[in-house]
């Protein structure tokens, strides 16, 4: 298991780890290819993060990906950081941060700034989840719609 301890540079060997992780993502896209292609090798590489996740971390992620698919089939999943991801236009709106991560008591699904979820000048952009009850679907399934666009 990865350890929180910080390194000579500062950062946590967790912190590092995902910068590694989100240094591959970025090498991976760089290889090349447009459209089709690179969108199905984006997404087979979130269903392999799903895929690599266990007990409740899994169980969110996997209904996150079917509420994203079916209420938001326009967003593109991919990783970012190592994180299922949704993205309009290469810009990742919604992802999800499992606990298993970063050791942390839950796991989040949260919204970049790409989201459109503004209301005012206050607004949630993360939410804490350890399950995904039919009330938590269905407050996940108008979040993402309105994010969308």
């Amino acid at each position: 298991m990865v350890t929180d301890d910080h390194t000579e540079s500062g950062f946590s060997d967790v912190e590092l780890a995902a910068m590694k992780q989100r240094a591959a993502e970025l090498r991976e896209q760089a290889k090349g290819g447009t459209g089709s292609a690179k969108k199905q090798r984006e997404a087979q590489a979130c269903v392999d993060a799903i895929e690599g996740l266990e007990g409740s971390d899994r169980a969110v992620a996997e209904r996150l990906h079917a509420i994203v698919t079916e209420v938001a089939p326009h967003l593109d999943p991919k990783t970012w950081y190592g994180f299922p991801s949704y993205a309009r236009d290469g810009k990742v709106v919604v992802f999800f941060q499992p606990k298993s991560k970063f050791d942390t008591r839950y796991g989040s699904i949260g919204f970049n700034e790409e989201a459109l979820l503004d209301e005012g000048v206050f607004w949630p952009t993360s939410f804490a989840v350890l399950e995904v009850t039919d009330a938590v679907e269905a407050q996940l399934r108008e979040l993402v719609t309105k994010a969308a666009g």
